[in-house]
């Protein structure tokens, strides 16, 4: 009978189990975050909270105290440097267990394990407490000027929220309408002088290009007119021409 015996000695003899959950608390410490199942997680949970509590006392002896269970260097600068400085100002409950479903095969319940101070975003938006309003009994009633109640503004004076709204949007589109209109008006004014320059442009380029075509044309070869030179007559011509 096992009557009072809570230890879950998870099916290993004692020296195993020692090594086993030495292992996943330097784990835990170094990763901040390991995933098990739920019987490892609450047999480590009960290992490692004595030695978290023990890191908030910085002295050579607690040091030599969770290294015996430790026997890693690094996790223990890790757990007296950065982790006791986190979890200075909680009493206890260092670690959240997080169960994940069951694994396949075997059919283990699985879950996370975490350092509770390491997780700021479940902390912030689930287990962070809401402040509350505070309510006080004094009545806030209007403040006296010699023994005089002060007069408040009448509905008349104090212009609505609605008719404030109305005017400041309405305002809002006029100023989108104008400003509409002028980048049209402006585009249409850029687009006339562009046309205008084009214009001037192409008359100038015409001017200039039309007269060097015009000269360049082949002059007609003027004809050269042949002369005679004389030729010296005989005797016998010079008489038949008498």
């Amino acid at each position: 009978m096992r009557h009072g015996k809570k230890v879950n000695h998870l099916g290993r003899t004692s020296s195993h189990r020692q090594a086993m959950l030495s292992n996943m608390a330097t784990s835990l410490i170094l990763s901040k975050r390991i995933t098990t199942t739920v019987a490892k997680a609450k047999a480590l949970r009960k290992y490692i909270e004595p030695l978290i509590t023990k890191a908030k006392n910085d002295e050579t002896h607690s040091r030599r105290e969770v290294f015996s269970y430790l026997q890693n260097k690094v996790a223990v600068t890790e757990l007296f440097r950065e982790i006791s400085a986190k979890v200075g100002d909680r009493p206890g409950g260092y670690t959240r267990i997080l169960r994940t479903g069951f694994r396949m095969g075997d059919a283990a319940e699985m879950c996370m394990i975490e350092l509770v101070d390491f997780n700021d975003n479940y902390s912030q938006n689930k287990g962070g407490k809401k402040a509350k309003a505070k309510s006080t009994r004094r009545g806030r009633g209007a403040k006296k000027i010699d023994a005089g109640i002060v007069e408040q503004p009448t509905a008349a004076e104090v212009p609505a929220k609605e008719e404030v709204q109305t005017e400041e949007v309405v305002t809002e589109k006029t100023a989108e309408v104008v400003e509409e209109a002028v980048a049209e008006v402006v585009e249409e004014a850029v687009a006339e002088v562009v046309e205008e320059a084009i214009e001037e442009v192409v008359e100038e380029a015409i001017e200039e290009v039309v007269p060097e075509i015009v000269g360049e044309q082949p002059e007609e070869v003027a004809v050269e007119e042949v002369v005679e030179e004389p030729t010296a007559e005989t005797p016998a011509q010079e008489a038949e021409e008498k």
